[in-house]
């Protein structure tokens, strides 16, 4: 496993040499809502209000990437019912990291005696109360049906093929993982990359911004040319969609590491703007900054 400053280590490597990416996609705009048919039995199900959810219908039942929200979960579940073959019953539900509009079906489905896979991060995050320093915003712990039943540490394999992973860069957490379904070219990533607006550093578990660079390198490394990549917000992406993210947050990151070797805050790192050049198509920028370079504090501070 590595340590922080190793990952901040490769992660500037990794960043070496990249401006020649395509340009990228911003999606400033809403996805509209409705399921899209990624492969004959794998489909992404969107429900307003709620994160997207990957559902891969087969003769054993229905394998879900996320489940929602608690109150979107009954949404989710009748949508994942409808689709072709879906009525069959829920074996295995993927969380992608800790957050609740990730877990909201984890309670209802273990019930039902779904087996629930995450990184064993993401586990030990539901087994706490947590709250976000910068808003105060709180999250109960998972009652103990609801955590996950089977967790890991570096990859795995279900029977049918299906691949997982850790996302060990600590992209959105420390806990995120992507799910790999190689027959149809399809990987999920939850949050480790977005399709619309700004990310959302959860540095209290464990993201950082140079975390977001290395974990868009490693799903490029997971993927190919060819490979739909869904990520939790946003349309469905492409490989190049992915190499021109690296060199946005690439170049982004560089910029607050500079000023972080300088002794600069996250106030004055919002001052300086170094987003502006993509602020025309993904809008403001200002609370990513800040939580992106109070991210870099938090991993290369002395007690970090």
């Amino acid at each position: 496993m590595q340590t922080r400053r190793q990952i901040l280590k490769t992660t500037l490597a990794g960043t070496a040499g990249i401006l020649g990416a395509p340009a990228l996609r911003l999606f400033a705009q809403s996805v509209a809502e409705g399921n899209v048919k990624l492969a004959d039995d794998l489909y992404v199900v969107r429900v307003p209000g709620q994160a997207a959810v990957i559902a891969q219908i087969s003769r054993e039942g229905v394998l879900l990437v996320d489940g929602g929200s608690a109150a979107g979960s009954d949404a989710v579940l009748k949508a994942v019912a409808v689709l072709p073959g879906g009525n069959a019953k829920v074996h295995t539900l993927f969380n992608t990291h800790w957050h609740p509009e990730q877990t909201g079906s984890n309670e209802k489905l273990a019930a039902a005696g779904a087996a629930i896979i995450a990184h064993e991060n993401t586990r030990l995050w539901l087994q706490q109360n947590v709250t976000w320093p910068w808003n105060g915003q709180k999250f109960k712990k998972l009652p103990k049906p609801a955590q996950p039943s089977k967790t890991f540490y570096d990859k795995g394999a279900l029977d049918s093929g299906v691949r997982y992973g850790w996302i060990a860069d600590a992209a959105h957490t420390d806990g995120d993982l992507y799910v790999y379904f190689p027959q149809q070219n399809v990987l999920a990533v939850g949050d480790a990359a977005y399709g619309e607006g700004w990310p959302m550093v959860d540095w209290w578990s464990g993201g950082w911004i140079g975390g977001i660079v290395g974990g868009l390198q490693r799903i490029q490394s997971v993927a190919n040319k060819d490979t739909k990549i869904v990520p939790a917000r946003g349309p469905v992406l492409s490989y190049a969609d992915i190499t021109a993210q690296v060199d946005m947050y690439g170049n982004i990151y560089d910029k607050l590491n500079q000023m972080t070797n300088k002794g600069r805050g996250p106030s004055e790192a919002v001052e300086a703007k170094p987003a502006k050049e993509y602020e025309a198509k993904m809008g403001s920028a200002d609370e990513f900054i800040r939580r992106s370079m109070e991210s870099l504090w938090a991993y290369l501070s002395p007690d970090a």
